[in-house]
């Protein structure tokens, strides 16, 4: 029958097929999303993050308390298998960023039961409630409590060798005050965070890198951190070819360094150090770091030139005398430019 139509009546034909099938399409498709609304409307399930969402768009819009975070909270009480307290965890962590008011409400009994989790015998559980207790913590009243697991958190970092793990609880650690009672057991894990600061798991290096900094201005461990053996190659943490957030926290780790170790106070000490040790590494009379640096100073990225200025002047400098003299900066190649 086709075969007797015109070319003109034929191409018609084609178009009405091809709308009726587009059409048959868009029918299917408005389906579906009415079925996926219509399953959101039914007694909510924690498993879909959509519907978390509306709990706390509801919760926002009607002032009401959802009961969510209580009742997964209550449920990990429970006796579950791994995956199913694992999931729990999760969806827990999700609660506490997305329904402030119900967070804010728990006690430090549900602290306690979340960091129980962290003795589990499962990896993916102990990353879980890891990552549940970093939630918490953006919670000021829970930090103290939070802080009683840092030791355990310390060690798990430093005794298991999982990147998904390190960027958990490196990330919990980055995120809480450190107290002063911890100090013994950073420097029993220093080895192991220098580890994970040289491995190939970018995430976890950058965490732990931010650790170290904020270490090194302590001034009864910045001995114990120069003093850590590193590998023969530590100095390709500063290749241009690094990704340029490593990099910057690098830098970063290396001024605070090069400033403390010029400090009066510790300066005052004839500190002797290891062949292998952090500070030969960067500040012993082999150091290639000068090289790194000036390569660094022509970096794509304008913040890791800038760091890498900054890690050149604090070498030139002693903090002693950078504050009563600019002529060590107007001095260095990395300014004459005028730049």
């Amino acid at each position: 029958m086709g075969k007797n139509l015109s070319p003109l009546g034929q191409l018609n034909i084609r178009k009405s097929v091809l709308g009726l099938t587009i059409g048959a399409g868009a029918v299917y498709l408005l389906y579906k999303a009415i079925k996926t609304g219509m399953k959101c409307q039914q007694p909510l399930s924690t498993s879909s993050p959509t519907c978390i969402a509306r709990l706390a768009i509801e919760r926002e819009r009607h002032g009401g308390d959802s009961g969510e975070l209580r009742r997964l909270l209550n449920s990990l009480e429970n006796r579950h298998d791994e995956y199913t307290k694992g999931m729990i965890l999760h969806n827990i962590t999700r609660c506490v960023y997305l329904l402030e008011a119900e967070a804010s409400a728990c006690t430090p009994d549900d602290i306690m039961l979340v960091g129980s989790m962290l003795d589990d015998k499962d990896n993916s559980v102990k990353i879980q409630a890891l990552n549940t207790l970093k939630a918490f913590s953006g919670i000021r009243k829970f930090r103290l409590k939070i802080q009683e697991h840092f030791i355990k958190v310390l060690e798990l970092i430093a005794t298991i060798w999982d990147s998904e793990l390190h960027i958990a609880g490196l990330r919990l650690l980055n995120n809480l005050p450190l107290p002063d009672f911890v100090h013994p057991q950073l420097r029993r894990v220093m080895p192991a965070l220098m580890e994970i600061l040289q491995s190939d798991y970018h995430l976890a290096q950058v965490q732990a890198i931010r650790l170290l900094s904020h270490l090194a201005q302590k001034n009864d461990l910045l001995y114990d951190i120069l003093n850590c053996q590193v590998h023969t190659n530590f100095l390709n943490l500063f290749q241009v070819k690094q990704p340029g957030s490593l990099l910057f926290e690098v830098l970063v780790f290396a001024e605070r360094l090069s400033e403390g170790r010029n400090t009066p106070h510790y300066r005052a000490v004839k500190w002797h150090y290891n062949e292998q040790s952090l500070h030969e590494a960067l500040f012993g009379e082999k150091s290639r770091l000068a090289d790194r640096l000036l390569a660094l100073v022509i970096h794509p990225e304008e913040e890791v030139q800038i760091q890498a200025c900054k890690v050149i002047v604090s070498l030139q400098c002693p903090q002693d005398i950078r504050g009563r003299s600019s002529s060590c900066i107007t001095g260095h190649p990395c300014f004459n430019s005028g730049e």
